[in-house]
C-alpha cells in the first residue's frame, strides 16, 4: 500500500467498492464502464475513501469477473473486516496504466473536453459528457446555446487530435437533435 495525492486529472475513475466478498478480504467492485473484464489488465489500483483524501495504492493479487461485477483481492486486504473498511471507496487507475491501443483506436475519455467539428468545418461545441444508453453510447456536445447528442460510431469519427474531434455525421442528425 502506498499513498498518492488526489490529483484526479492523472487518474481515471473505474468504479466503486460495492461490498466485501467472502471471508478472505476480496471486494466486489461495480465497474462504471460496464466492462468488468477490463480489470484483468490492471495490476495496481488506487482507492479513495473520502473526497479530498489521498488515493491509496493497492496491488491487485487476484481478479475475477462475476456477472457485471469484479471481485478483487488486494495486497494488504486479507480478511473480511479489511474489505468492509473499503466499502464505498472509489477505484481509480493512473491514466498511464491504461493498456496500449492500436493505431485507429482511442479511449472515450480522450473525447471529453475537445471541440466537436463537422468535417465541413461547422463548430458544434465542446464534448461535455459520454453516456451509455444500452443500445449504444452517446457523446454530449454543448455550444452556442444548444446540446447535441451524437451516437458514438467509428464511422462518425473522422479524426481525433489534441484539441478537436472531426465528425462525419449522417444528414439530418443535427436537425433532429438540438
Amino acid at each position: 500500500m502506498d499513498s498518492a495525492g488526489a490529483d484526479t486529472g492523472k487518474y481515471i475513475l473505474l468504479g466503486k467498492v460495492a461490498k466485501p466478498h467472502g471471508i478472505r478480504g476480496e471486494i466486489k467492485i461495480y465497474p462504471y464502464s460496464g466492462q468488468p473484464e477490463n480489470f484483468y489488465d490492471y495490476h495496481e489500483v488506487f482507492l479513495l475513501r473520502d473526497t479530498g483524501c489521498d488515493l491509496i495504492a493497492y496491488n491487485v493479487e487476484k481478479c475475477r469477473v462475476q456477472g457485471k461485477f469484479v471481485l478483487l483481492k488486494l495486497t494488504g486486504c486479507s480478511a473480511r473486516k479489511d474489505a468492509e473498511l473499503l466499502v464505498g471507496s472509489e477505484i481509480w487507475l493512473r491514466r498511464r496504466d491504461l493498456p496500449e491501443l492500436g493505431g485507429a483506436e482511442y479511449y472515450w475519455l480522450e473525447l471529453e473536453g475537445k471541440q466537436a467539428i463537422t468535417e465541413d468545418g461547422r463548430l458544434l461545441g465542446k464534448i461535455t459528457g459520454i453516456y451509455g444508453t444500452g443500445a449504444h453510447d452517446i457523446i454530449s456536445v454543448t455550444g452556442h446555446g444548444r446540446e447535441y447528442l451524437i451516437p458514438i460510431h467509428e464511422e462518425f469519427i473522422v479524426r481525433l487530435d489534441k484539441s478537436e474531434v472531426i465528425l462525419k455525421l449522417p444528414p439530418g442528425l443535427l436537425d433532429i437533435n438540438g
